[in-house]
């Protein structure tokens, strides 16, 4: 299958340079996993591992990283997720010799928000995947299918404050999850467009930090949103 989404890994890599030049000294990211293999077969999904390009990206990424900030790993538990995570820890250790901590599954990087996998996935084919992502935006979806997309944001968002509250100056969290958890937050905190919430391609990024006592949320080309 041709990659369909962008690689964003250079994208991410600048919005971190940028926090770093405004003093910026501890980030929490929230990472979309590297490019990976598909299959039309719902419950396979959590098994999708990264393909060969994709190994790549995120090794590279790892491998890029300021130097400026060690990194603290979370991921989903899906395969992608997990891979991406190792690779970019092998990245960094291989251009700093430093041994990173075994990375940390959490269960609110994964799509813990999807209640019926099945029924959302039929519904997914009927509308087209963007436009099933909107009707979830705008609430038409029941939570029995599901959740709450604010409620969704709203988790996303607390985990990602929580982790950069916990981190040392000089330490990155980079929490490497799904498109589909970045997308809320970028509707909800954030408060993008529907059409500008949608766009996430692989090794794209979210970054939360702190600066005079405030917590703030940024994604690229966007000006920041403080976290209140």
């Amino acid at each position: 299958m041709d990659n369909k989404y962008k690689i964003r890994s250079q994208h991410t890599l600048g919005l971190v340079r940028n926090l770093l030049g405004q003093g910026v000294d501890r980030i929490s990211l929230v990472l979309r996993h590297s490019d990976r293999h598909y299959s039309d077969n719902p419950r396979l999904e959590p098994f999708m591992g990264l393909n060969d390009s994709g190994k790549d990206y995120a090794f590279d990424l790892g491998k890029s990283f300021p130097l400026d900030l060690t990194p603290v790993l979370f991921s989903s538990h899906f395969s992608r997720c997990v891979e991406t995570a190792y690779l970019i820890d092998k990245g960094f250790t291989s251009v700093t010799g430093k041994h990173l901590p075994h990375t940390i599954l959490n269960n609110v990087l994964t799509p813990f928000y999807v209640k019926n996998i099945v029924t959302a996935k039929k519904m997914m084919t009927k509308t087209g995947a963007g436009q099933f992502v909107l009707n979830w935006f705008d609430k038409i979806i029941d939570e029995s299918i599901m959740l709450d997309p604010e409620f969704t944001a709203g988790r996303i968002t607390d985990f990602m404050v929580s982790r950069l509250k916990e981190l040392s100056p000089g330490q990155v969290a980079i929490c490497v999850t799904h498109d589909w958890n970045i997308f809320p937050i970028k509707r909800f905190t954030l408060r993008l467009s529907h059409e500008d919430a949608l766009d996430a391609g692989y090794l794209d990024a979210m970054a939360f930090y702190e600066k005079d006592a405030r917590v703030f949320a940024v994604a690229r080309q966007f000006d920041p949103v403080e976290i209140t």
